[in-house]
């Protein structure tokens, strides 16, 4: 839903150029390998469209998308020697829309391969794909029993050109995890039985393990996009996202007042309350009742009661009447309140917040 300048509750604004850095600083770590893009669910809610776009004139030439809807979408805005791969495979029975639509799927069953080869048998012609394997997050690729499998059958590839043996990690975040090095091991294991193709491993995250992860092509998503990739330690990347909510009214409550639905918050002395026109159908999660904060002119201050549907509130006893005035706009996600600061407020991880902003902010794009 477009929202018109000024009309909307709250402001969204997307920094193109810091994706644009961003990205330089993980192809710089990647070295020889090359760095994708994983743009999928509308760029982890920023827009696929312009961050693409903007990615493009990085040199970026591989995009990662997860439905073939999200596929389709993003074609006619990337020239024909941009790579979209589709990382769900193939709906059953929709093979022929990734020859219509110039995207790639990746296989993650035994029965995609089947599909896949059935198709390029049927086209006389050499399909291009990639292949996942599980490692060990259990989730999506081939099984070791599924791919033992299929590599028993001799024909189990043919007419498919194999670009990439793609997988997963489970923990890379957490550099110490033990699994990073198990799902490391059992990758090369898989990729002994596929000599001369190409490997894909390392999402954001996995970058920053070293060079033993990083193989041809790495897909980063939540790093471009400003997310700390390591646990625990500095985040490297600038940040992308700067939210503001608009104030709607201010109102003075006499100490003991509760806030909000539930009252779950009470005022120990006399407050002045600012309502702020952002709430969880906006994507501002309801675990940050009473746990979030604002800016506000260099104040940081809380936000109190439970969040609403359409609306925040927030304790602002103490700031100056000229900065609080109808329509003001507050910073709720800034360079100094992160995407990871509030995520740890909320309980959850930044993939969950950025992903979570909704359709109602105006939308501003920097470059």
């Amino acid at each position: 839903m477009m929202q018109v300048a000024g009309k909307a509750g709250a402001v969204l604004r997307i920094d193109l150029k810091a994706i644009r850095s961003n990205y330089r600083l993980l192809q710089g770590l990647l070295g020889s390998a090359q760095c994708g893009a994983a743009v999928k669910a509308d760029a982890y809610g920023l827009g696929a469209i312009p961050v693409a776009r903007a990615l493009l004139e990085e040199s970026c030439r591989h995009f990662f998308v997860a439905h073939l809807e999200e596929a389709i979408s993003l074609r006619p805005h990337l020239p024909v020697e941009a790579n979209i791969y589709v990382m769900h495979g193939s709906p059953v029975g929709y093979e022929a829309e990734f020859l219509e639509y110039g995207c790639i799927p990746v296989l993650n069953s035994a029965q995609q391969v089947l599909a896949w080869r059935d198709l390029a048998v049927k086209m006389q012609t050499r399909l291009p794909a990639i292949l996942q394997c599980d490692t060990g997050m259990a989730r999506m690729g081939l099984s070791p029993a599924e791919l033992q499998q299929c590599l028993a059958s001799s024909d189990f590839m043919q007419g498919i050109d194999l670009l990439y043996l793609m997988s997963h990690l489970a923990s890379a975040e957490d550099q110490a995890h033990p699994m990073n090095q198990l799902q490391l091991q059992q990758f090369n294991a898989v990729r002994a039985a596929f000599p001369g193709v190409k490997a894909s491993l390392a999402n954001s995250s996995a970058i920053f393990l070293g060079k033993d992860f990083h193989f041809d092509l790495a897909r980063p998503g939540a790093a471009l996009y400003g997310v700390a990739p390591v646990a625990g330690q500095a985040n490297p990347l600038q940040a992308v996202v700067h939210l503001q909510g608009r104030i709607i009214q201010t109102r003075e409550i006499p100490a003991g007042a509760g806030v909000g639905y539930g009252a779950s918050w009470r005022s120990q002395q006399a407050s002045r309350i600012a309502t702020v026109a952002v709430g969880y159908a906006d994507g501002w999660l309801r675990s940050l009742s009473n746990r979030g904060v604002a800016q506000i002119a260099g104040h940081t201050v809380p936000m109190v009661g439970n969040v609403s549907m359409d609306t925040i509130t927030l304790d602002v006893t103490g700031v100056a009447e000229t900065h609080l005035q109808p329509g003001a706009l507050v910073d709720l996600i800034s360079t100094d309140n992160t995407v990871d600061k509030v995520a740890a407020r909320a309980g959850t991880i930044g993939y969950e917040i950025i992903t979570s902003l909704g359709g109602r902010y105006e939308r501003t794009y920097s470059n």
